[in-house]
């Protein structure tokens, strides 16, 4: 094999290494370089800090030196042209998520531009899929299920304000169950279950729990009849996310 075909690998396999002793400084430079990011120095990323340094959970939720650089790393990932080779990106993503969330199941798959600020408060299943652009609001904790596939440009919030006094902050979990989808451009509220199964329309807006099985869509959404699944559950729903389960595969 010419050494250019297995390069990707190569990379893959260091940044893996690196990323599961640490990474500390050292390391997360190391990995910047690889992507075409060497012109970020100890210094910056000694002082740089995130969004999420500056919300008002860290009072409450400890952002460690490891998940800041691994969060940087997520972020700045976007900035480069390897973020558009998916045989590098996917992989990629998946090698953070599994140090930066508080549980990443096998063959997590996320693709380009998702954002979440608190990444020790996702818990991700087994053959989850997140599609681009999605934005992910964990300060209240979220947790997906085995086999959930989550669509383009959902927003996901787990916290409101007070009318009277913005200052005033209420987190709730958003859950998402099993086997459940939700279509691109969907919005679930703070304290919302997705059941088992379940699916929610493209552009709904979801405030209350749904049942398993069940399909929703408006605003509010709303049940509009049970999903269609012909009497197969679970493994038998081919949440296959990829052509020829690319990326499934562990």
């Amino acid at each position: 094999m010419p050494e250019s075909c297995d390069t990707i690998p190569r990379q893959l396999d260091t940044i893996d290494e690196i990323v599961n002793t640490g990474p500390d400084r050292a390391g997360t430079l190391t990995i910047l370089g690889m992507i075409g990011l060497a012109n970020v120095d100890e210094q910056f990323l000694t002082r740089m800090r995130l969004y999420s340094d500056y919300l008002p959970k860290p009072g409450e939720v400890t952002i460690s030196d490891e998940q800041r650089f691994l969060h940087f790393l997520w972020d700045a990932s976007e900035r480069t042209p390897h973020s558009l080779a998916a045989n590098f990106a996917i992989p990629f993503r998946r090698i953070l998520a599994k140090k930066l969330f508080l549980h990443c199941g096998k063959n997590f798959c996320a693709e380009a531009a998702i954002r979440f600020n608190f990444g020790q408060l996702i818990s991700a299943g087994d053959d989850v899929f997140i599609n681009a652009g999605t934005f992910i609001d964990s300060k209240g904790g979220v947790t997906i299920g085995d086999a959930a596939g989550i669509g383009e440009f959902v927003r996901i919030f787990t916290h409101t304000h007070s009318e009277s006094n913005h200052a005033e902050r209420t987190y709730a979990p958003v859950v998402i169950g099993d086997y459940a989808k939700i279509y691109t451009g969907a919005m679930i509220f703070p304290g919302v279950t997705i059941g088992e199964g379940a699916i929610v329309a493209g552009g709904a807006i979801v405030t209350k729990d749904v049942p398993p099985n069940a399909v929703v869509a408006g605003i509010p959404a709303k049940i509009i009849r049970p999903r269609k699944n012909e009497g197969l559950f679970r493994e038998q729903l081919n949440h296959i996310w990829l052509h020829d389960g690319a990326f499934q595969d562990e």
